[in-house]
């Protein structure tokens, strides 16, 4: 009975996102409110066109036998995959809660690990098949199976997966999503004490609360505890054979939560700008697929919100100290790029706030090089406009003026096309 009316809850939440989602758009332009239906659309062309993604570049290498992945026990092609895709083991967090396609595998004894870098999500669940989301700077989040063959791995794309990960929580671009109990999306602006329901969490929050480590139904029944906190592995909690580590490392966490909605949004601004120019060049077919013809948002609009996402705008304060339990901080912070000072936007702060330079490393991905030139542009004029001290508003009141000197000079360093605007003072 707890589950359904949980569910039950999760829908009337959902239905009333839906209804609303019309007038968001109207009234505020938002990105992350509403969904535009332009996965058809010939600027995008999601389901047609060739993509570019990290996975589908490591099937072609896979297919010219240039790489070759190997299989290692009960993880099977898990290690391999990640070594390929570089992605860190250090990143591995660990969820319970059945929202997943591979659900009927999923228990708080038999959970689900995701790793993660800028580009690529990888999940894996004992018993079953290994998952990946790849982003494609162009059309979005790309999904596919890898499963054990005859011969070798064998790599399906999974469009399937658009049922969920294609929606208003995913800005309305194929897209991720990071959930939470009774959080139906969770970002940096989410306080801690609503974060990880469903999850388990490893590492120190401090007297930070938090509803990782509980299961869901002790949730509902208000039976979460203190005991589950603070948690230095996963030891003893579940067998963890198998499993590439025994951690959930909560600094891993927040920064796929911040990185997840980010991706979605820098999608969504690029889908913007494409079709725009689409139709402004009249390149777009005279007649469009039903369902897409919304007028895009203006990219000023679009671009404030992106920015105000990059800058931690509206970002939940921290209360005490967090401290990871993986190395995930230390093999995160070392990837730069540094500016001369030794400096980078890497750089955790765990303090007050998750960076200590609050400005998204996102802005050196795949993904923001690869915006079209108008979304582009039109995020770096918002970008200075904050970080110049043009741009007042109690909105960046936690943004100092040392920060974002700091933030320019970094930028000046390690940026390859930042505009030369960025060279003025700053007040």
């Amino acid at each position: 009975m707890i589950a359904v009316n949980y569910l039950r809850r999760l829908l009337i939440a959902v239905l009333v996102a839906i209804a609303t989602t019309v007038l968001l758009r109207a009234q505020s332009g938002s990105l992350s409110s509403t969904f535009t239906n332009w996965i058809d659309h010939s600027a995008i062309a999601y389901r047609s066109a060739p993509v570019s993604d990290p996975m589908s570049q490591l099937n072609q290498a896979m297919q010219r036998g240039q790489i070759q992945l190997n299989t290692d026990g009960a993880s099977g092609y898990l290690q391999s995959l990640l070594e390929a895709l570089h992605v860190p083991v250090e990143s591995q967090i660990v969820v319970f809660a059945r929202d997943s396609v591979q659900l009927a595998r999923i228990t708080m004894t038999n959970p689900r690990a995701l790793f993660f870098n800028d580009s690529v999500a990888v999940g894996w669940v004992r018993g079953g098949f290994i998952e990946v989301a790849s982003q494609d700077p162009q059309r979005g989040v790309i999904f596919y199976a890898l499963e054990p063959g005859t011969v070798g791995p064998q790599l399906r794309r999974r469009d399937d997966c658009l049922s969920c990960h294609y929606s208003y929580s995913t800005a309305g671009v194929p897209g991720m999503l990071v959930r939470s109990y009774e959080q139906f999306g969770v970002d940096h602006t989410i306080p801690i004490d609503k974060r990880w329901g469903g999850w388990y969490v490893t590492g120190a929050s401090g007297s930070i609360p938090h509803l990782g480590n509980t299961d869901v139904t002790q949730l509902a029944l208000g039976h979460a505890t203190t005991a589950r906190l603070n948690w230095p592995s996963l030891d003893g909690k579940f067998d963890t054979a198998g499993y590439l580590s025994t951690h959930s490392d909560i600094v891993a966490l927040m920064v796929f939560e911040h990185q997840m909605h980010l991706m979605n949004l820098l999608t969504r601004i690029g889908w913007e700008a494409r079709v725009a120019e689409a139709r402004r060049s009249n390149t777009a077919p005279r007649f469009e697929p039903p369902g897409t013809g919304d007028q895009p948002i203006a990219m000023e609009d679009a671009a404030s919100e992106v920015v105000d996402y990059m800058l931690f705008a509206g970002e939940a304060p921290l209360g005490d100290e967090i401290r990871g339990s993986s190395g995930f901080r230390e093999r995160f912070e070392q990837q730069g790029p540094f500016d001369r000072q030794g400096r980078s936007l890497r750089q955790f702060d765990l303090h007050r706030r998750l960076m200590r330079y609050p400005l998204s490393y996102m802005i050196y991905s795949p993904l923001f090089e690869g915006l079209p030139g108008a979304a582009k542009d039109a995020i770096y004029r918002r970008l200075w406009q904050v970080l110049s001290g043009s741009a007042r508003s109690p909105l960046y009141g936690k943004l100092s003026l040392d920060d974002r000197r700091a933030i320019v000079e970094i930028l000046k360093d390690t940026s390859s096309d930042l505009p030369p605007y960025f060279s003025q003072p700053i007040s």
